[in-house]
């Protein structure tokens, strides 16, 4: 009897476990905005690439194009993959070479380059024969050549450049993730077995003990209930009656 106990516990065990695996499973995922605009999702950022009736100027200082990208920044690149991502999208939605502006300028307190987001630059691609540091003009700001994905020095205030990426970071949420088909079918078939073991653990108790039950009888007392107000009555008369 008592393997035919732990048997049970471990088919129990192993019933739970087929029903948390049923479980939608919780996962995080990104969200770029919904504002009516178009936005291109990259690993863990969005990415607004400016054109067609929004590309009315189809040329912008730097002030112009920060006023195109509302409650968002200007394109700022981290690494290689991303400055390969604006390249290879650019002819997606431009047709020939553009030059973007990118989210950089000078900063003098520091006298280096530096990103409007106040991120550290940690990775650059500057052209060939790129004036040095030390000859930097005051108001330097960088844009990327959409076709070679180099990077340009150019005047913050006296350059045009013709084109225009925002940027900003997806918006986390929690979803729910569907259990898999073949989740589901291995799950299946788990209860199945089980179900068979079950069957034969109790063929086996049977046969060896004809006429018992796997279940452990109880014995069902009722709950305690006073006597109503009539038969109290009744009882207190023939207290009465039989007395001294």
């Amino acid at each position: 009897m008592e393997s035919l106990e732990k048997r049970g516990r471990s088919l129990s065990l192993t019933c739970c476990l087929c029903m948390f695996l049923l479980q939608p499973q919780a996962a995080w995922t990104g969200d770029c905005p919904a504002d009516g605009r178009t936005w291109v999702p990259f690993k863990d950022r969005c990415y607004h690439f400016v054109h067609g009736e929004e590309d009315k100027l189809k040329v912008y200082n730097y002030e112009n194009a920060k006023s195109l990208c509302l409650n968002s920044e200007l394109l700022s690149i981290q690494s290689a993959e991303e400055n390969d991502f604006v390249v290879k999208y650019s002819p997606e939605v431009w047709k020939g070479e553009v030059n973007v502006w990118l989210g950089m300028y000078y900063d003098t307190n520091i006298e280096d380059m530096k990103w409007f987001d106040d991120e550290a630059v940690k990775f650059t691609n500057w052209e060939a024969g790129s004036s040095p540091l030390d000859f930097v003009p005051l108001d330097t700001c960088v844009a990327v050549h959409s076709d070679t994905g180099k990077w340009e020095r150019v005047s913050c205030l006296d350059d045009l450049e013709n084109g225009v990426v925002c940027e900003t970071a997806q918006k986390a949420e929690k979803a729910k993730q569907k259990p898999s088909g073949l989740l589901s079918a291995l799950v299946i078939l788990s209860v199945i077995a089980i179900m068979a073991v079950s069957a034969v653990v109790w063929f086996l108790h049977q046969k060896r003990h004809p006429g018992s039950t796997v279940v452990t009888g109880f014995e069902y007392h009722p709950p305690f209930r006073a006597p109503d107000g009539d038969r109290s009555c009744l009882v207190e008369a023939e207290e009465f009656d039989s007395g001294p």
